[in-house]
């Protein structure tokens, strides 16, 4: 007798078949088909199950934790209404004594130039969305910080408040060392914009730490997204608004809005997407782009594979969150393509109808307009400068630039002999300034020590005078999601040669009537070339006419028009 009993384990015998495994054929087959299906079961949990789940928990859970919050938010609501209501009274009584308070008559003829057709009708004698009275929220935690961004902020919120006058602005910041009369003092004096005060107000956070890259050292991306989610869920504890709008790219809170408040309508205006195709193309050293970017190449090895396959899970769960917006902007052509790649197709399976739209971000034009003469007198007085206007980071690719003008230095021609590049940029921190520390050493090895001018934290009343005296215009990014910096060179006439990508190729340096405004490059000798044909063209004064002519599509006005024709859909579903 067996020790085991007569259960116990044999090898195959001979009459079995082969690969059988001493199984059965109909368990073979089962076990075989379901290690095939494994893969396809895998991709169908991912893409239908878990956003079903997602949706069923929104419905749900959030809605419900979504009801605690405008119950618990209700009070704070009532006092911004309050005070909106007695701070206008005050405002108006203030103008009607002639001490202060009145918009300068050049803003109210810009105002003035809107198409008067976007401001929508009243039907059947209901309330006409001019007089709509809600509260719009504007998530921007970094609303002091000066930039690009900050002026869209603000652009947005003045060209808001003149369209729906007795709607109430809510900004949620995380500047809490900034009381709202410096802010408004601040964004007057930086933009020249006019921010109607009453109706204005600000909500300050206390968890912004959560979303700062120090904050977050490895699997920044991820770390980042989920922090926001901590900010956005202290944003709705402290308020509910009716409209809720984006315009620094957290889009996990936009999804954490919808979860929370399905009804409420969401906008976001995207400068830049949190991950795109090309970054993760550039991971790959074969691709056309695995040499661009400061992650070129990096997708090689067992790191570089679990990185571009963290990269692709977080796309996905980013074009999860695009997909519950109602309203998606963008500032050019660019990042339009890319966020629609992402978020399109989830958008479509979700019903959003709106289409992405490219509303390019107000820019100085005007300013600069009135500032600098475009005419034959002006043209005596150009020198054979060349101004790269960027902050010294690592994406601005200031190293490709000093190459570039030294082969065309090397050159020897009269343009080059005569030409100088001035690299006008701020200067942010310790990181930066090394930055430019290395910069002026790889200046000194080109040998071109005595054709290049640094200009750091140069104010605006500085950098008007370089773009009035200059020739050209460059900018050396790989992917520029827009470009203001160029977008200026145009307005001042300055020939642009820019990076054959991204904004500039694709919204900016384009052709008028058929002629070009500037030069594309991607290599040094290609930049070198540019920078050559730009200070040598036998007719500039023709070019930088039309430069300027092609940067009126960038003005405040074309922002507003186009801004709030994509607000009004928000508007009318609360209406």
């Amino acid at each position: 007798m067996s020790l085991f009993g007569s259960s116990s384990c044999s090898a195959p015998s001979e009459q079995d078949a082969p690969f059988s495994f001493g199984m059965a054929p109909s368990t073979l087959a089962f076990t075989a088909i379901a290690i095939a299906c494994t893969p396809f079961a895998i991709l169908i949990c991912w893409n239908f199950f878990l956003p079903f789940l997602f949706r069923i928990f929104s419905l749900t859970v959030g809605s419900a934790l979504g009801w605690c919050l405008r119950k618990g938010t209700e009070g704070r609501r009532s006092l911004i209404i309050r005070a909106t209501a007695e701070n206008e009274a005050k405002f108006r009584e203030t103008k009607a004594q002639g001490k202060d308070g009145s918009t300068s008559s050049s803003d109210d003829e810009s105002w003035e130039n809107i198409d008067g057709s976007i401001l929508g009708t009243a039907r059947n004698g209901e309330k006409g969305n001019q007089d709509w009275d809600g509260i719009v929220g504007f998530f921007h935690p970094f609303c002091n910080a000066g930039g690009g961004g900050e002026r869209v902020l603000w652009a947005a919120i003045r060209a808001t408040q003149r369209r729906w006058p007795n709607a109430k602005v809510v900004v949620y910041t995380g500047d809490h060392d900034v009381t709202k009369e410096n802010m408004l003092s601040r964004v007057k004096n930086t933009f020249s914009i006019d921010i109607h005060p009453p109706t204005i107000h600000f909500i300050y956070l206390s968890t912004r730490h959560w979303v700062l890259s120090s904050t977050w050292p490895h699997m920044t991306l991820l770390g980042q997204s989920l922090g926001s989610l901590v900010m956005g869920w202290d944003a709705f504890s402290l308020l509910v608004p009716d409209i809720f709008v984006d315009t620094m790219g957290y889009a996990f809170v936009l999804g954490l809005s919808k979860i929370l408040f399905p009804d409420i309508p969401t906008a976001a205006y995207v400068h830049y997407p949190t991950i795109s195709t090309d970054m993760l193309d550039s991971l790959d050293p074969k691709t056309p782009v695995g040499s661009q970017g400061v992650n070129a190449g990096k997708g090689t090895g067992l790191k570089g594979s679990l990185k571009k396959r963290y990269w692709k899970i977080f796309a996905t769960i980013y074009s999860w969150m695009g997909a519950s917006v109602n309203v998606v902007m963008t500032n050019s052509t660019w990042t339009q393509g890319h966020v629609q790649s992402l978020w399109g197709p989830r958008r479509k399976q979700r019903g959003r109808v709106n289409q992405i739209a490219v509303v390019y971000p107000p820019c100085a034009v005007n300013d600069i307009e009135r500032q600098i003469e475009i005419s034959e007198e002006s043209e005596k007085k150009r020198q054979k400068y060349l101004v790269y206007i960027a902050q010294f980071r690592p994406e601005k690719n200031h190293q490709l630039i000093l190459q570039s003008f030294a082969e065309f230095v090397k050159t020897g021609t009269p343009s080059a002999k005569e030409a100088k590049l001035v690299l006008l940029g701020s200067v942010r921190d310790d990181n930066d300034s090394r930055r430019v520390y290395k910069l002026r050493l790889l200046v000194n090895e080109l040998h071109i020590k005595d054709q290049v001018i640094f200009q750091l934290d140069a104010p605006w009343s500085e950098i008007l005078q370089w773009l009035g005296k200059a020739f050209v215009g460059v900018n050396g990014m790989w992917n520029e999601h827009f470009g203001i910096g160029v977008v200026e060179y145009l307005a001042a006439g300055l020939i642009s040669v820019v990076h054959n990508s991204g904004g500039p190729k694709f919204d900016i340096v384009t052709d008028v009537d058929g002629e070009p405004t500037g030069f594309l490059a991607t290599t040094t000798s290609e930049f070198a070339d540019g920078f050559e044909k730009a200070l040598s063209h036998p007719d500039p004064l023709t070019v930088r006419r039309r430069a300027r002519q092609s940067s009126k599509r960038f003005t405040e006005e074309e922002f507003a028009r186009k801004w709030l024709s994509e607000i009004e859909k928000l508007v009318a579903m609360k209406s």
